[in-house]
C-alpha cells in the first residue's frame, strides 16, 4: 500500500505540473513581427500574406510590421492592404528603426493598419503618384490626371477615416506631396503612437482595443508577450533581391551576352548554362517591374546588331547602330515608372563599355580567322610546296607530304626536280604552277 500511494502521490504531482505548464503557456501571448526595408513589390505582397495567414492561424495576439521604404507599385501596394484590412488578427505598422520612412505606398499601408506607429526621426508621406505621364511616355491629359489624383485621394481618406486618423492631411500628402516627422504626424493624428522600440511598443500597446473588419473589438494583451520574428524565406528573400531594376538590368544583359558567346563558340557550355539561366531569372525581374517592353526589344536588337556584325563584318557599322541601341533600351527599360524603378545611369555606361568590349574582341577575332588560310583540309593545301615526280606536260604526278598527287601545270611544262606551288585542289588533282 505505501508503495501504491508513493505512486499515486508522483502521478498526481507530474499531472499539477503539467497543469501549471500549460496554464502558464496559455496565458502567454506571443506578437509576429515581419519586417520590411525596401520598394513596394509582388514578392513583399506573398511575404506579408503568409506572415498574416501564420499570425492568425497560430493565434498571435497581434501583427507587427516594422516598414521602411521609399514607395513602389502601386498594385502591390492595394494588395497588401487588403490583406491588412481583412486580417482577423490586429495589424499594427511601425516605420522603424530611427531614420525610416514611410513615403508613398508606405504612407497609404501605414494608415491602413489597425495601429499606426512611428519611431523618433521618422518621415511619413509624400504619397502623390508618379506615374502621371510624360517621362517618355504619351502625354497624358489633365482630365486623366485629376482621375488619378481622385483617386488616390479617396483611398487613402477612407484609409485614414476608418480609424479615426487625419483625413485631411492624408488628403494633402496626395495632392500637395507633403511629409511629417514622426512628432508631427502624432501631433496632427496622422499616427497612434510614437515609440522608440519594440519591448516599449508591445508595453503601451497592451490594453488598447482595436476594431476588425468583421465589427469584432479586441483588446490587445501584448505586455511580456513573445515577439517572434517571421523571417521572408530563402526564396522570398532571393526573389525580393532580384525584383530590382538594376538587378533585372544586369541579368538581362548577363543572359544576352553567355548566349551570343555560346552561339559563336559552340561546346563551351558554361556560358550558354549562365546566359540561360540568367534569362530565366531576368523574366521574373521584369515580370514584376513596370517595365516598358520597347526598351527590352531595343536591347535585343542591339544584340542582333552585334551578332550581324561578326556574320557579315561590316566595319562597325552593326556594333555601332547595337551601342546606340542598347543604350536606349537601356534608358526607357523602366521609363514613365517610379524614379525608384530606374537603371542607374552609371550601371548602363558600364554594361555598354563591357559589352562593346567584348564584341569588338570577338568581331576583330572573326575577320582574322576569315582572313586567315585554313590549317586543317585541302584548302589548307593551297599555297604549300610540292615536288614535280613526274614531268607536267601539263599532266604529271608530284610528291606532297609523303603522298602522290596527279597534277596539272597552270603554266608551261615543269620537270622532274622541280618544286611547285599548289594553287587549287580540284577532288584528287592538284593545280600548280611554277615556283618564282
Amino acid at each position: 500500500m505505501p508503495r501504491i500511494s508513493r505512486i499515486l502521490l508522483i502521478l498526481i504531482g507530474l499531472l499539477l505540473a503539467v497543469s501549471i505548464v500549460a496554464r502558464a503557456q496559455t496565458g502567454s501571448s506571443r506578437v509576429d513581427v515581419l519586417t520590411v526595408k525596401g520598394t513596394i513589390n509582388p514578392v513583399l505582397t506573398d511575404y506579408i500574406s503568409r506572415g498574416i495567414e501564420q499570425a492568425e492561424e497560430t493565434g498571435a495576439s497581434a501583427l507587427i510590421i516594422q516598414i521602411d521604404t521609399p514607395g513602389g507599385l502601386d498594385t502591390a501596394m492595394r494588395d497588401i492592404i487588403q490583406s491588412i484590412i481583412n486580417a482577423r488578427v490586429p495589424v499594427v505598422v511601425y516605420v522603424s528603426p530611427a531614420g525610416a520612412r514611410a513615403a508613398s505606398a508606405g504612407a497609404y499601408i501605414t494608415l491602413a493598419a489597425h495601429v499606426a506607429v512611428m519611431a523618433p526621426n521618422t518621415a511619413i508621406g509624400a504619397a502623390t503618384p508618379v506615374a502621371l505621364g510624360g517621362d517618355g511616355e504619351a502625354p497624358m491629359s489633365e482630365e486623366m490626371k485629376n482621375k488619378i489624383i481622385n483617386d488616390a485621394i479617396a483611398y487613402i481618406k477612407d484609409l485614414a477615416s476608418r480609424h479615426g486618423r487625419n483625413a485631411e492631411w492624408a488628403e494633402n500628402a496626395v495632392r500637395k506631396g507633403i511629409s511629417a516627422t514622426s512628432q508631427e504626424a502624432l501631433q496632427l493624428n496622422v499616427v497612434d503612437m510614437v515609440v522608440s522600440d519594440l519591448d516599449t511598443l508591445l508595453s503601451q500597446l497592451d490594453g488598447r482595443q482595436v476594431t476588425l473588419i468583421d465589427g469584432r473589438e479586441i483588446t490587445l494583451n501584448t505586455q511580456g508577450a513573445t515577439i517572434n520574428h517571421v523571417k521572408m524565406k530563402l526564396i522570398e528573400d532571393f526573389l525580393y533581391t532580384i525584383a530590382d531594376p538594376n538587378i533585372a538590368y544586369l541579368l538581362l544583359s548577363l543572359a544576352m551576352l553567355g548566349i551570343m558567346v555560346e552561339i559563336f563558340n559552340p561546346g563551351l557550355i558554361f556560358p550558354g548554362v549562365v546566359g540561360a539561366i540568367s534569362l530565366l531569372m531576368a523574366f521574373f525581374s521584369l515580370g514584376v517591374l513596370p517595365v516598358n517592353w520597347a526598351g527590352v526589344l531595343l536591347i535585343a536588337l542591339a544584340f542582333g546588331l552585334f551578332f550581324g556584325e561578326v556574320l557579315t563584318t561590316t566595319f562597325g557599322l552593326f556594333t555601332a547602330g547595337g551601342v546606340v541601341s542598347l543604350v536606349i533600351g537601356s534608358l526607357i527599360l523602366f521609363k514613365g515608372a517610379s524614379p525608384l524603378f530606374k537603371v542607374d545611369p552609371w550601371l548602363i555606361t558600364g554594361v555598354t563599355i563591357v559589352i562593346a568590349t567584348v564584341f569588338a574582341f570577338v568581331v576583330n577575332r572573326a575577320i582574322r580567322a576569315h582572313r586567315k588560310q585554313a590549317a586543317t583540309g585541302r584548302e589548307e593545301m593551297i599555297g604549300k610546296r610540292a615536288l614535280v615526280k613526274v614531268s607536267l606536260d601539263p599532266e604529271g604526278t608530284v610528291f606532297y607530304k609523303g603522298e602522290r598527287w596527279s597534277a596539272i601545270s597552270d603554266t608551261d611544262q615543269i620537270e622532274p626536280g622541280e618544286e611547285v606551288i599548289i594553287t587549287a585542289v580540284d577532288g584528287l588533282i592538284l593545280h600548280v604552277a611554277r615556283r618564282q
